[in-house]
């Protein structure tokens, strides 16, 4: 008896699982963000850029509540270069959050 490999399985099971996605998403008739004409496209490149970057301040503020110390008062004040680091990456850590949200 000749024993298959699971990573053939898993990805047999893959091409399946895609196949039945694809099938479900081409019959589903909902409607979608997708723009129809320039003036929509840039209505809602505009709501997606203002909530995109109320939501990063929002992420960054509670970041800075849940860390002792003022993290605006290290950078600005005490110029401390390893704050203002862990400060870029967590704005950056939560607008790839709210892209992947966006995007969905």
């Amino acid at each position: 008896m000749k024993r298959t490999p699971v990573w053939t399985l898993l990805l047999c099971s893959q091409l399946f699982i895609a196949q039945s996605l694809l099938a479900a998403d081409a019959t589903s008739g909902q409607t979608t963000w997708h723009a129809q004409n320039l003036p929509q496209a840039l209505g809602y490149m505009l709501l997606f850029a203002v909530v995109g970057i109320i939501t990063a301040i929002l992420g960054y503020k509670i970041f800075d509540m849940c860390t002792p110390g003022d993290l605006n008062k290290e950078i600005v004040e005490n110029k401390n270069i390893a704050a203002a680091i862990v400060a870029g990456a967590v704005i950056l850590g939560v607008c790839v959050i709210i892209a992947a949200a966006m995007v969905g």
